[in-house]
């Protein structure tokens, strides 16, 4: 049953938007690949795409941070982390307005996190 329901979920996720994002988040990893210094940037984008293209049963875990990813994080913060953190908090807030966009705007809630510091993030399945 539940796997009906992330099905469905994912489904009507891509048709409101997910695909658009999704899109967006490999673009910006191809941009981010032009430079050497780019490619974990751009690795981290390809990773956040996979997960927002099918969001709806996986869940994110955050393993204990490093220096080197703290410092990554940092600078992925700067270059527009938060950007796109406010970006997933405004889509939230817009989708939590009515009852049939609640577990939509849970979706992007649980991607502020992920959108915001990535480097030392795992997506799994339920």
């Amino acid at each position: 049953m539940g796997f009906i329901l992330n099905l469905i979920g994912n489904i009507f996720w891509i048709i409101l938007g997910g695909l658009w994002t999704a899109v967006e988040w490999v673009i910006g990893g191809l941009i981010m690949c032009l430079t050497i210094i780019g490619i974990p940037f751009g690795i981290q984008c390809f990773k956040i795409a996979v997960f927002v293209l099918w969001p709806f049963g996986r869940e994110i875990h955050r393993s204990p941070t490093g220096v080197g990813k703290l410092i990554l994080n940092i600078f992925w913060i700067f270059l527009g982390g938060w950007y796109i953190a406010l970006g997933h908090i405004f889509a939230g807030i817009i989708f939590a307005i009515t009852i049939i966009g609640i577990p939509f705007a849970v979706q992007h809630f649980k991607m502020i996190g992920i959108a915001f510091a990535p480097f030392g993030t795992t997506i799994a399945d339920k």
